[in-house]
């Protein structure tokens, strides 16, 4: 199979790679860390003038057109300089809502600001009870009028505290559990009735608990079929898992540099630790993981825009098992062939390996999407 990038994805490539070699450092990285948003806005803004926020959009509703494997090239790009820019949560994820939910007239109002970054959103789905199934979504939206009345509460929505908007995924009908009965909705961050609570994560991140209090959702707000959402849902989901594996295995390639290097350099009885035969077999190993992965990575981008839901979902999971597997293995090596340094937050290999773990439990953990591939009956179909 040919893996060549096309003349148009090596531009973007080379577009991405370049902008993050000059501005986005480890020490860089730690100042737009500590900005009021969690990230720059600078840096957002150039992300919006190289087109990359608007990467997945059709040219219809003002994006590039472009698709999974530009979306790969970005993330893994990301994942390399630990981006923290709220990529995944507003192009990605709620980009996918967008997409696939809203009408032509939705889009044409919304996806603009998304694309040219003056918008930021943030996509809304997980409770405390819903662990990985967005079936189990009990927020309420009743109807009302010609619109809907939220009420209830997110959690960990990522850069909700620093989104413009949201997309929110509330249950319209049925009980927690049903697969139908669930919508998605536009609400803006000023909503009457609506509060949140920033935080940062482990991982360098930030994110956001979302409240609820009788927010009124007008008709037009409402993406595509109120008691519908549920395959959207599973799209937005096989959407994020795709690009997480891109952002791993970017982050585990820069691992596996760091850690190469450092072996060559740090001496032990007068030589450099890499002549010692057990640390080249640790460093082989290391890399063997990211090239799994990468393959893996590879699957996801060519499956995930697939009609058939069973054949994705496989897809998408046995990629997260592959991931999360190669992403543990490679970060404990690192941290371990670094000795002391490793576990430092000075040192850039210990924020690969936060970065890693979450990834990981991001979306379902690699024990569950092992069950998830064993309940659909392996990749044969694949």
């Amino acid at each position: 199979m040919d893996f060549e990038l096309s003349e148009e994805q090596s531009l973007i490539k080379d577009s991405v790679t370049r902008l993050l070699r000059a501005e986005y450092g480890f020490e860089a990285r730690e100042k737009h860390r500590a900005g009021p948003l969690g990230f720059s806005e600078t840096i957002w803004q150039s992300f919006a003038e190289l087109g990359l926020l608007a990467i997945p959009f059709s040219e219809e509703d003002g994006g590039l057109g472009a698709g999974p494997v530009e979306t790969m090239i970005v993330m893994e790009a990301f994942g390399r300089a630990l981006v923290v820019e709220p990529y995944l949560a507003s192009v990605v994820m709620a980009g996918a809502a967008l997409r696939h939910a809203a009408s032509p007239e939705q889009r044409a109002a919304i996806v603009p600001g998304v694309a040219d970054g003056s918008s930021r959103l943030a996509y809304a789905f997980a409770e405390r009870g819903t662990r990985y199934d967005v079936s189990r979504i009990a927020m309420e939206a009743k109807r009302e009028g010609e619109g809907f009345r939220l009420a209830g509460e997110k959690t960990l929505v990522l850069a909700g505290d620093a989104a413009t908007g949201f997309v929110v995924a509330a249950r319209t009908a049925g009980a927690p559990g049903d697969a139908s009965g669930l919508g998605l909705f536009h609400v803006p961050a000023d909503a009457e009735g609506l509060t949140r609570r920033g935080y940062p994560t482990q991982d360098g991140m930030r994110a956001a608990d979302l409240t609820f209090a009788g927010v009124f959702v007008p008709a037009e707000a409402v993406l595509g079929d109120p008691e519908g959402a549920a395959p959207t849902l599973t799209r937005i989901e096989a959407e994020a898992i795709a690009a997480l594996c891109a952002e791993a295995v970017g982050s585990m390639e820069r691992m596996v540099g760091l850690t190469t290097a450092y072996i060559k350099e740090r001496k032990q009885f007068g030589v450099p630790i890499a002549a010692f035969q057990a640390l080249q077999h640790r460093a082989a190993e290391m890399y063997m993981a990211l090239e799994q992965a990468r393959s893996m990575m590879y699957l996801a981008a060519m499956n995930v825009a697939s009609d058939d839901a069973a054949a994705r979902r496989a897809a998408m999971s046995a990629a997260k098992v592959q991931i999360g597997r190669s992403g543990r293995f490679v970060g404990q090596n690192a941290v371990q062939l670094h000795g002391g340094v490793g576990v430092t937050m000075e040192y850039e290999i210990a924020h690969h390996f936060k970065r890693q773990t979450m990834i990981d439990l991001f979306l379902g953990d690699a024990d569950h999407h092992l069950q998830v591939v064993a309940a659909e009956g392996g990749l044969d179909e694949v």
